[in-house]
């Protein structure tokens, strides 16, 4: 679905003076019902992660961090079972999953310096001697914290595990869980596209089979023979299971569309989502954008059996 830039504006303002919440997500709809469920959802994901990132900075400080955790340490003493960390993340406007991943870190900091001691009090001697291994080995390192956030179970003390837990399932924009449906969604319309192709018996190399042969940057699909859509000649389609907006589309253009257009020529970006329409602006240059599979593909074998 292609929305024109005012079109995109009044939602992206809506969402300006809402929580991010699945309730909010009902109020968009009613808002916008001319609007697919599908492109509202990922305007609305990519209008909060813009938010996130401006003030990702303000959470990270070192007295920002301390407050947190000792909140938290307060909190679940009142009241362990209570969703503290959740509470506290939609109260000072941060994602649920972000907020749990300052704490664990400042947890396993904190333990860290305590383990011969304490560390036997969170949990079994066989769980604390891997924990113990994993910390000396990656301290505080992205990799265990990932791995506890993506699997709970794992974090020593199963009242923060349980604050951990609630805040990734109730995380619609960020967390292992929301980058595994981001993932699927992805997987998905890439299959599509693919089933697509084969349906127009039309030649291609995909992604998989160009990173074997060295590419490093690849787009989805390249076409063996050339196709032309909508008067445009093609030689490769992307696709994006996403809206494009304007920062998401810029970034595309600088990180892959322009080097698919120096190395392998001009071609087709596909936003399944819908896009901003006066983005589609670099067509005579030699980059196409559509919001679904083309109809009126036109092959080298067609256009010789017209003439």
């Amino acid at each position: 679905m292609k929305l024109s830039k005012a079109q995109y504006d009044e939602i992206a303002q809506f969402l300006g003076h809402v929580q991010p919440t699945r309730q909010s997500l009902r109020k968009l709809k009613e808002k916008f019902p001319s609007q697919s469920q599908s492109t509202l959802l990922s305007i609305f994901s990519q209008e909060y992660q813009k938010q996130i990132k401006r003030t990702h900075a303000k959470h990270h400080t070192a007295e920002a961090i301390e407050t947190y955790y000792q909140r938290y340490l307060n909190g679940v003493m009142k009241n362990a079972a209570a969703p503290v960390l959740l509470d506290l993340a939609n109260e000072v406007d941060f994602a649920p999953s972000l907020m749990a991943r300052i704490v664990l870190e400042r947890f396993l900091q904190e333990k860290e310096q305590a383990i011969p001691v304490t560390w036997l009090a969170f949990g079994n001697e066989i769980q604390c001697t891997w924990l113990r291994s994993q910390i000396i080995k990656f301290p505080s390192s992205k990799t265990l914290i990932n791995s506890m956030l993506r699997d709970p179970s794992q974090i020593p003390d199963g009242v923060l595990a349980n604050q951990v837990y609630q805040c990734t399932v109730n995380d619609c924009c960020y967390g292992p869980l929301v980058d595994c449906i981001k993932h699927a969604i992805g997987h998905e319309h890439e299959v599509l596209l693919r089933e697509m192709l084969l349906e127009k018996n039309l030649s291609f190399i995909a992604e998989d089979q160009l990173r074997a042969k060295g590419y490093d940057k690849t787009p989805d699909f390249i076409l063996e023979v050339p196709v032309a859509v909508e008067g445009h000649i093609i030689h490769w389609i992307e696709s994006k299971a996403s809206f494009g907006d304007e920062s998401s589309h810029q970034a595309h253009l600088q990180d892959q569309f322009w080097s698919y257009w120096n190395r392998f020529g001009p071609g087709l970006v596909i936003y399944w989502y819908g896009f901003i329409e006066e983005l589609d602006c670099h067509r005579e240059r030699g980059i196409l954008l559509k919001d679904c599979f083309p109809t009126d593909i036109v092959t080298l074998r067609h256009s010789m059996a017209q003439r």
